[in-house]
């Protein structure tokens, strides 16, 4: 939440914000889209340090260029490009190896996925939580300087964590790097997924709603909480209320899951993440029951990802994971970008009410996929094509 609200602040713009999660985010589809097979030639373990070693010098350079008094409005929209071109490789180089490290401690996929994404809503709960209290303190640069810390923390931990791990190593192929290669190596994953019925849905589905995802958390949200709230320390604890009910989800989902089917669970708690928080925003100013519906929303939003996550585990071969995530992360990210711009847009064009009802019930429309489409009913049967 920092770079936003910096964007908010020192601007005022709400239209400016949405540029610079454009250019935050269009990066993290391009490297998605060709970053597959470099992550094996290259290795899981080296290229998630690199991301984190990247996005932490990118981040600590926009404080550091405002003290300095130098940090014009295109130097932060190209150091937040950087943060993304690196962002999307790591996350893939770390999450392909979820079903590994879950097989060697003998835990059930579902679980580990459930305990994977619960570790992601901790880290966002306490950022959020913390987050918004230190930019009322210390102010938006300050806060940025200890996000750029946490990267410093988290490469040597992956680091050491995974020393060893043969996946986690670069990938010995029998033919040398080149062009065509490369080339062929990049369109296994792509075919894949395009072969699957079910990924190929959750790609379609999932580009849609993080686009309108991404226009909620960087432009909707924080200026609901600038204009009609109490400023960053509501939307601290708005963000808060969520992460922590999405981490209670996430966490129940990997203890019970296993016991009930995938494909209704996933489909009713869609349609609660949706569009309820968007009619909520738009017709009340006051801080509770935004929060109560966050809440909710949250213990729903909690048991999408480890859903997601086993189905595509169990999906894909462990050879073609690295491809195929990098496939998936770009299909689910291409329309992404898209969703600052166009809701910092909509909200200087329409106002903030109007722009919430019309994103909250595109974001309808996406969520009845699994109700209308036979193929999400393969979430209980998941399994390789090939």
């Amino acid at each position: 939440m920092g770079v936003p609200w910096f964007v908010l602040q020192s601007t005022g713009s709400a239209a400016k914000a949405g540029i610079v999660a454009f250019c935050t985010m269009l990066p993290v589809v391009l490297a998605a889209l060709v970053g597959g097979p470099v992550i094996d030639r290259i290795g899981r373990r080296r290229v998630a340090v690199i991301s984190d070693l990247a996005c932490g010098a990118a981040v600590v350079a926009i404080p550091l260029l405002q003290f300095a008094g130098v940090l014009h409005f295109w130097m932060l929209c190209a150091l937040m490009a950087v943060t993304g071109l690196f962002r999307a490789p790591g996350e893939t180089a770390r999450g392909v190896l979820l079903p590994t490290l879950a097989e060697r401690a003998r835990m059930p996929l579902t679980r580990a996925a459930g305990l994977y994404d619960g570790a992601s809503r901790c880290a966002a709960l306490t950022g959020s939580a913390v987050g918004g209290v230190l930019i009322a303190v210390l102010g938006a640069e300050n806060v940025l300087l200890v996000d750029a810390a946490t990267f410093t923390v988290s490469a040597p931990l992956f680091a050491f964590g995974v020393r060893g791990l043969p996946e986690a190593q670069a990938q010995p192929r029998a033919e040398p790097m080149s062009l065509r290669a490369y080339r062929r190596e990049l369109g296994q994953g792509y075919r894949f997924v395009s072969a699957t019925p079910l990924l190929l849905g959750l790609c379609l589905m999932t580009l849609v709603t993080r686009g309108l995802d991404q226009g909620w958390s960087a432009v909707l949200l924080p200026v609901h909480a600038r204009e009609e709230l109490g400023g960053s320390v509501d939307l601290g604890l708005l963000e808060a209320a969520f992460g922590i009910c999405a981490l209670t989800g996430a966490l129940a989902y990997g203890a019970v899951g296993s016991r009930f089917r995938r494909w209704p669970v996933f489909t009713v708690a869609f349609l609660i993440v949706g569009l309820p928080r968007f009619v909520v925003a738009a017709f009340t100013d006051s801080f509770a029951p935004l929060a109560v519906m966050m809440a909710v929303e949250g213990l729903a939003c909690g048991v999408l990802n480890p859903i997601m996550a086993t189905v595509m585990y169990e999906t894909v071969p462990e050879e073609l994971r690295s491809r195929v995530l990098s496939a998936t992360t770009a299909s689910f990210q291409l329309v992404t970008p898209l969703g600052g711009p166009a809701a910092g847009f909509l909200v200087d064009s329409v106002g903030l009410s109007s722009s919430l009802l019309a994103v909250g019930g595109a974001y309808l429309l996406a969520t009845l996929c699994p109700v209308v489409f036979p193929a999400w009913r393969q979430m209980d049967s998941a399994g390789s094509p090939w």
